[in-house]
């Protein structure tokens, strides 16, 4: 998110997939984006986050600038044919959306760096875009923490959940459900993206109002999810460790004139990790269900589950 590199020299790393990155902010203010690979012997060159003026290899000392350009190479007298221009680290498309880093690592794709705010809407969002910027997905909210869940199932388990329309809501989630309108439940379906609507119930508030008046829960095919509720919003991003583990992430930003609410902010966290540990629970023993020879396939509930029918014909044209 961007208050990771929010000053010059600030950096962060992360891995997708086999790719390593490294994202910062240059000295002139420019957001970067790098493979996070050093072009001599393949070391990585830094890890976590931080501030750097420079990225120093630590197994051969090569050092490249925050705008990938190779500065110093070590050792390298006699070295024939060697051209320090052809030894920058290697870039990736980078980009923001309100409070989100997003990279590109296409390798068809000619890396240019930051791609235009409009380039990533029509590309990321379709024409979900305006739907998504208009309700409150920007940049003033702050955030708070980050958490971190392993959950012992398929990725596609863990978003299939997400997906369901909030058909397991009442089942499976008493105290989300007593605030919610289900019978509201709304589900707009677009090119990569759904957005889940529903209602709050303000007959069920006291003085503590965390949902507002109306949730939106937005998928961003394959592995994104953003939830605005209130003040709050935070997103999950899910990665596969295997196939029956994944690792999910959340990241909670809030309103900045409530930043100082610390009983607020306590319990609003309390409630949303009650509901995470519910849906673990739920999440992993469908895996477990998956796993035994009595289950071959289910049915689609027409009704709800809509965004969990367009996210698997997504996954099905990619998988073909």
């Amino acid at each position: 998110f961007t208050e990771q590199i929010k000053n010059c020299h600030d950096y962060f790393t992360g891995r997708l997939g086999n790719v390593e990155f490294v994202i910062c902010q240059d000295i002139h203010g420019e957001l970067r984006a790098f493979h996070n690979v050093c072009r001599h012997h393949a070391s990585l060159l830094v890890r976590g986050s931080g501030q750097k003026s420079c990225f120093q290899c630590p197994y051969h000392g090569w050092t490249y600038g925050l705008d990938g350009e190779l500065l110093k190479a070590t050792r390298i007298t006699g070295i024939k044919n060697f051209n320090k221009g052809d030894f920058g680290l290697v870039p990736l498309n980078v980009a923001t959306w309100g409070p989100i880093v997003l990279i590109n690592i296409d390798g068809e794709i000619l890396p240019q760096q930051n791609a235009a705010k409009e380039t990533v809407e029509s590309t990321w969002l379709g024409s979900a875009s305006e739907i998504l910027s208009t309700n409150g997905i920007d940049s003033s909210l702050k955030h708070v923490c980050r958490r971190e869940y392993t959950i012992d199932c398929n990725w596609k388990v863990f978003c299939d959940n997400y997906l369901d329309g909030g058909y397991h809501v009442p089942y499976a989630h008493g105290g989300l459900a007593s605030g919610l309108k289900l019978d509201s439940y709304t589900t707009d379906i677009f090119e990569k993206v759904s957005i889940q609507w529903c209602e709050s119930d303000s007959t069920e508030r006291d003085d503590f109002d965390r949902l507002g008046s109306k949730a939106l829960y937005a998928f961003i095919y394959p592995n994104f999810m953003i939830n605005r509720y209130g003040p709050w919003m935070d997103t999950n991003l899910v990665f596969p460790l295997s196939a029956t583990k994944c690792r999910v992430i959340f990241d909670y930003f809030l309103d900045s004139s409530l930043l100082d609410e610390k009983v607020f902010i306590g319990r609003s966290l309390e409630e949303s990790e009650r509901v995470q540990i519910e849906d673990i629970a739920l999440c992993e023993g469908v895996q477990r269900g998956l796993e035994s020879p009595a289950y071959v396939f289910g049915r689609y509930a027409p009704s709800v589950e809509k965004a969990m029918h367009h996210f698997h014909c997504l996954l099905h044209a990619n998988l073909k």
